[in-house]
């Protein structure tokens, strides 16, 4: 059965008008005239059937219906501000569950999280990390960060950074009798690998180096495994600039040569259009966007 609701302009004008016991003072705090909330208290009085208020000597004096229909109004209007209040606390904290690949979360994402947690407090983090891209529709997840071309209509999409793919490795392999002072130099270092072999033949090429033998050296089939394995000095790795930059900054891994390789692919922020604007969502895109930022930047000092 359909609910028999009055105007709630006439309610908040008559709720207003009880609380100031003026139509005057009511009008002032509604920014609208006082002959407009006396229309919508005679309108309320008329869809009632009863009186709200007695006029007399130029004062408002409520009635017994009137009393006892504040009270009922009153109540709706607390519950409907209490309700509003909890819905945007959801949407402006609260809990924020982002998914991402198992690479990203590892060399870029976890360690940041700390900075994010002392700026924003009140926004509870999910991590969940699947090599897969997650069905929004089927999983409850409010945001995410895809490796591809960006190219998901359905979604509300932003570039996360551009990508480069350059040599890293320890900062040992920098000194000593087999420095890495050319490009020709990696022969005398293993070369690690990420699933297949034909980004180091693309990079050797580039660098005009056609005596290495590029399909030596282990294959990982993690990118986080090949800069793990470089940092801990088992050879030299073709990292993605997103995923090195972490170590890069800290000193762990070093660029021995500027030679990069552009890649197709880079790092995206998605999440369902709807939601895009919600404020916890838009708080997290922003620290990602300023983070990304801040590592181009130091990325071209170096």
């Amino acid at each position: 059965m359909a609910r028999r609701l009055p105007s709630l302009n006439a309610l908040k004008a008559f709720e207003a008008a009880a609380r100031h016991e003026s139509f005057t003072q009511a009008a002032q705090e509604l920014c609208v005239t006082q002959g407009a909330v006396s229309h919508q208290v005679k309108a309320l009085e008329a869809e009632l059937g009863c009186r709200l208020f007695n006029r007399a000597h130029r004062r408002l004096v409520i009635t017994s219906a009137g009393l006892a229909y504040l009270a009922v109004v009153r109540d709706a209007f607390d519950r409907l501000a209490l309700g509003t209040e909890n819905l945007l606390q959801q949407h402006n904290a609260g809990t924020l569950t982002v998914n991402t690949s198992p690479n990203f979360a590892s060399k870029w994402l976890v360690h940041r999280l700390g900075r994010f947690a002392e700026q924003h407090p009140t926004i509870d983090l999910r991590i969940s990390a699947s090599p897969q891209h997650i069905d929004f529709a089927r999983e409850d997840i409010d945001l995410a960060i895809r490796h591809g071309d960006g190219n998901w209509p359905s979604l509300h999409v932003t570039r996360l950074c551009a990508e480069e793919l350059f040599p890293v490795c320890s900062p040992t392999f920098m000194r000593g009798r087999r420095a890495l002072r050319s490009p020709a130099d990696v022969r005398h270092h293993s070369l690690l690998h990420i699933t297949e072999r034909r980004d180091w033949a693309k990079w050797l090429e580039a660098a005009g180096v056609t005596d290495v033998d590029y399909a030596r050296g282990p294959v990982f089939s993690q990118a986080s495994m090949a800069i793990d394995a470089a940092i801990d000095g088992q050879g030299i790795a073709l990292a993605r600039s997103a995923l090195a930059a972490w170590d890069l900054g800290a000193g762990r891994l070093v660029r021995p040569f500027a030679l990069s390789l552009t890649v197709p692919y880079s790092y995206w922020i998605v999440c369902p259009k709807p939601t895009a604007t919600l404020p916890k969502i838009s708080t997290f895109r922003a620290w990602l966007l300023a983070e990304a930022a801040e590592d181009s930047r130091r990325m071209s000092r170096t």
